[in-house]
């Protein structure tokens, strides 16, 4: 490498950082919404119908980028949170956006914050085919009432079993010269879980990081 190159290489350093191998990701969004009820705010919850992906649990209106349809990840998470629980983005003012989290699982999720006076409960127009009820909680009750934390270990996988219950290799680290260290899981790190238990049922994982960040935000 020479003068010139170390100087083309400076131009091309990124002005805010990104993440390395986000394309590995599942890149997604989701809206925290308050809404106004009675002069105090509500987080909007939604729990989703039994037959899809995670059903049952309670989450936030959200999902997956569509470069096609979102210009950047604010648009994600307010076309979701239109085709979940029928909220317009002209009803909703964003207030910002909160810290991207990386997921144990394989997703990056970009929250944001938005509030909304402008809809009651009634007059959400739910999918059906992926939500089951929208209900609220006030933003008090998770001020007063702090998560439940657990830990979870997160071990790197170099083959699985498939469903022959034949062994598939996917990091040859013996091949590579690697030694045996690396043929069977590795890493000892923990993920806290967040648990907060409502009369509506337990809201935990992602959901619960996203609500402990937004609530503990007042206190700083």
């Amino acid at each position: 490498m020479n003068d010139e190159e170390i100087y083309k290489l400076k131009s091309k350093l990124p002005a805010i950082p990104g993440i390395n191998g986000r394309e590995d990701y599942l890149n997604s969004a989701v809206l925290v919404l308050l809404m106004k009820i009675n002069d105090d705010y509500h987080f909007v919850f939604q729990k989703r119908n039994k037959n899809i992906r995670q059903g049952g649990e309670i989450c936030f209106p959200g999902g997956k980028h569509d470069k096609s349809l979102d210009r950047n990840m604010e648009d994600t998470a307010l076309r979701e949170t239109t085709e979940e629980i029928g909220v317009l983005p002209e009803d909703i003012s964003i207030i910002g956006a909160l810290d991207m989290i990386i997921a144990p699982m394989g997703a990056i999720v970009e929250p944001f914050l938005g509030v909304t006076d402008k809809v009651t409960l009634k007059e959400l127009h739910l999918n059906r085919d992926e939500v089951e009820k929208v209900f609220t909680i006030p933003f008090t009750f998770f001020k007063n009432n702090k998560p439940e934390m657990y830990k979870a270990q997160i071990k790197v996988h170099p083959s699985y079993i498939d469903k022959n219950g034949e062994e598939v290799i996917l990091f040859p680290s013996e091949d590579l010269g690697l030694g045996s260290n690396y043929t069977k899981p590795w890493g000892n790190s923990e993920n806290t879980i967040y648990v907060y238990k409502t009369k509506e049922g337990v809201i935990w994982g992602l959901t619960a990081r996203i609500i402990y960040d937004v609530v503990r935000r007042l206190d700083l």
